[in-house]
């Protein structure tokens, strides 16, 4: 994607490729009022992981930190090389430097921390190995056996991308829950629990014969960035388990041979069922068996809990539906009006929300591998995910790529050409945390994305608003890997109309602490400056500070978290209010007057992201399941920008004869008999062929040599499309369709009626039918409502 730059100059993606930072305005308003006038939030999107190129390699020693704040000292303090102390550019504090700096630290002798061009430093905390990371598949054996087969396939294959020193384990349920142990080889050995009752953690682990205290996690300050090791372990193997817990969770090395054979006899669910029924399928014991045993045998460790399900659970705690088929899995009609359909949904949403809270608290992940052509109950175990920052990966089938090719990136490593420390590690980070620390000209209001407030309300820097997980300025983000992206809100302090000094700058400092695949705890700190708006009196250097994609990503976070306790016709109208509000306020024009309304260069695409927001999944549900509304929801809400941008308005690409590939407007304009259109929705690739296309591919002229052009034709889009599915996760699904087949309403529904109304006319000469309004009508009514006097 082509740097978000603006006409005057600003580059917003300087800050995202040297920080992983993306903020709505990159000058902000002196006052509370200012920054509400100008409509859209004062927020940033973080990247936490993010791969940056000018970091210099992980420091072999701990933060230097204020005594007073605690910030960590970074190129904005200001240094006394005499006296050998330096101020903290967030609460001014003077510190003296320790020992081992004082004697070597001048001004040409600078550590990294305070080299200006290393706003990003990540420090490998000493003496807080925490060991490996730790893999435990819970796998539903009440599939087909062709499903189970592919299943058993991609896990087997998995056995291989796991680093050898990991530990790993393996859970199959259907009616009942098997544990399987993995250090007896004479014969497959498991503990079987009852699928249709809750056990007690306790409970479970007595069972399992798992005794001691494995290592406690730290406190939540501590957690959230302070760097304090673990605390001691009572009754642990050598390896860091509790005692009993080897039997179940062993080094990947040592099991493999095990771990194969069990896998390879693995078969479907033998408990009969009547043929108007569902499988017994009892998923949430199965997780809390999971949770029960990693809470129990690991402690605050990093760990993944990976579930694989092919449908509902139907028995125990955690139910989503009941075992007949004469009863429908709920649908948003059922859950808004209260019907029998949705009466499990309250209860198995508690359930899997208390699941989630202890993983949270020990830092454990929990990644969900839906494949099933009816919902799984996604919607009620969204909390597992959402709350400790895994993945969500909905299929249709198991042996679809949609999942066996996103199952296999999740072990994806750093390459040769990373820093000598992480080369050959996976690249993603556990048992995450993040806090932030702000000047006192602003406080944080809250967190939307896959993070967990850990509600230290005490800071400074908390404010009064709160907006997501609010109230605090530290979260749990569990999971993490490259493109896991947090939004962060701000709120101005000063009440005070009079411009801050054009000298003084506001700074951030985010903190994130996590265990690294080596096993080692790691403290990556991000520090930033920013300035104030010169001139209160003048919107010209606002507005060319606006990050056009970053304000957009921000506006959809708020929207989709609204929407778990608000109707989408409320949040459309919030979104409406909002376009209005800042078109009035930004744009040029004479009252009353349309034709001499002047949004801006700065502000000129941000209509049309909203429009395509409002119009998208995210916000109106249409046709799609809850499941699959959750799925769109929660990956909006983890994904960097660029990821972001493409689902709210997704990309496509015209390919014809008379012109190289070339971008087009998502409109019905775009569609021509003798084009071939690629359109990237994100979820979806799809290549869209013209009927023309279409026919003279059906007589073959691709094969004859005389019509070398047209096969290059052909291929190009296929191409380009491999392309974009090459790294991106979860895989999208790849539609390849003629025009007027089934499979192009995937592109229809996507692009914009251009004639507006009822019925939309495309450039052959059909009729396209929508309800929709046409964007060029949306513009008419926003210019109206917002030159109005």
């Amino acid at each position: 994607m082509a740097a978000a730059t603006a006409s005057d100059g600003w580059d917003f993606s300087i800050l995202e490729e040297s920080d992983g930072l993306r903020f709505s305005w990159n000058q902000w308003p002196s006052s509370r009022a200012e920054a509400q006038k100008a409509v859209v939030p004062l927020g940033c999107l973080y990247s936490p992981l993010r791969q940056i190129e000018n970091m210099p390699e992980a420091l072999q020693y701990d933060p230097v930190r204020c005594k007073t704040c605690k910030a960590v000292l970074n190129p904005f303090c200001q240094v006394d090389f005499t006296n050998k102390v330096w101020s903290c550019c967030f609460c001014m504090g003077r510190n003296a430097f320790p020992p081992h700096y004082a004697a070597h630290i001048t001004e040409s002798n600078l550590p990294a921390e305070l080299i200006q061009q290393y706003s990003t430093v990540e420090y490998e905390l000493q003496g807080t190995e925490a060991g490996p990371p730790c893999f435990l598949f819970v796998v539903d054996t009440t599939v087909d056996k062709d499903e189970l087969e592919q299943l058993k396939d991609s896990l087997e294959q998995s056995l291989s991308l796991v680093p050898d020193d990991a530990l790993v384990g393996l859970i199959t349920f259907g009616k009942m829950v098997q544990v399987h142990e993995l250090s007896f080889e004479a014969c497959p050995k498991s503990v079987v629990f009852r699928g249709s009752r809750a056990y007690d953690p306790a409970q479970v682990r007595e069972m399992l014969g798992i005794r001691g205290t494995p290592p406690a996690g730290p406190a939540a300050a501590a957690a959230a960035g302070a760097g304090a090791a673990p605390a001691a372990t009572t009754g642990a193997t050598a390896s860091g388990l509790a005692k009993g817990s080897e039997r179940f969770l062993r080094p990947a090395a040592d099991c493999s041979m095990q771990m194969s054979t069990i896998i390879e006899g693995m078969s479907v669910d033998p408990w009969t069922r009547k043929d108007d029924e569902r499988p017994a399928r009892c998923t949430g014991s199965a997780i809390a068996t999971a949770v029960s045993i990693l809470s129990g045998s690991l402690g605050y460790r990093g760990a993944r809990l990976m579930l694989f399900t092919g449908g509902p659970g139907t028995t125990g705690p955690g139910q989503v539906v009941d075992a007949s088929l004469r009863c429908s899995m709920r649908s948003h009609d059922d859950i808004s009006k209260g019907k029998d359909d949705a009466k499990f949904v309250e209860g198995a949403t508690e359930f899997f929300t208390e699941l989630a809270t202890t993983c949270v608290s020990n830092g454990h992940v929990v990644d969900i591998f839906a494949c099933a052509l009816d919902q799984v109950g996604l919607l009620e175990m969204k909390p597992l995910a959402a709350r400790t920052g895994g993945l969500l990966v909905l299929a249709d089938s198991f042996g679809q790529s949609v999942f066996k090719e996103s199952f296999r990136r999740v072990f994806v490593r750093h390459d040769a050409d990373a820093p000598p420390c992480d080369a050959g590690f996976l690249t993603m980070g556990f048992a995450a945390t993040l806090e932030v620390q702000t000047s006192p000209e602003y406080k944080i209001c809250g967190a939307i994305g896959p993070c967990t407030s850990l509600h230290k309300k005490e800071s400074p820097c908390v404010s009064a608003s709160e907006l997501g997980e609010g109230g605090t300025n530290a979260w749990a983000m569990g999971g993490v890997d490259p493109s896991t992206t947090v939004a962060l809100y701000f709120d101005l302090v000063s009440t005070d109309p009079k411009p801050i000094p054009i000298s003084k700058r506001r700074h951030i400092q985010l903190v994130t602490r996590y265990q690294h695949a080596s096993g080692k705890f790691r403290l990556r700190v991000t520090t930033a400056p920013g300035i104030w708006c010169p001139d209160p009196s003048s919107k010209a250097a606002l507005a060319a500070s606006f990050d056009q994609e970053a304000a957009a990503v921000l506006m959809a976070r708020i929207a989709t978290d609204r929407t778990a306790t608000e109707p989408p016709g409320d949040i459309l109208q919030w979104l409406d209010r909002s376009l209005i509000r800042l078109c009035s306020h930004f744009a040029s024009f004479t009252p009353d007057s349309p034709s001499s309304f002047d949004l801006g260069s700065t502000f000129s695409i941000f209509p049309q992201f909203m429009y395509h927001l409002r119009r998208s999944q995210f916000i109106q549900p249409g046709t799609h399941s809850p499941d699959e509304t959750i799925y769109f929801r929660s990956v909006l809400c983890r994904e960097d920008v660029s990821n972001s941008i493409v689902m709210i308005q997704p990309s496509l690409i015209s390919y014809s004869f008379s012109a190289p590939p070339t971008p087009v407007l998502l409109d019905t304009s775009s569609i021509c008999p003798d084009v071939i259109l690629l359109l990237d929705t994100f979820f979806t690739v799809v290549v869209w062929r013209g009927s023309t296309i279409a026919a003279w591919r059906e007589q073959g002229y691709q094969d004859r040599p005389e019509h070398e052009g047209f096969k290059h034709l052909l291929r190009a889009p296929e191409d380009d499309a491999q392309l974009i599915m090459a790294d991106r996760f979860p895989v999208p699904r790849y539609i390849i369709c003629d025009q007027d087949k089934s499979q192009a309403r995937f592109l229809m529904a996507k692009v914009n009626p251009s004639s507006g109304g009822a019925t939309g006319s495309a450039t052959d000469g059909k009729n396209f039918n929508t309800d929709e309004v046409s964007f060029s009508v949306f513009m008419e009514a926003l210019i109206k409502m917002a030159v109005q006097s």
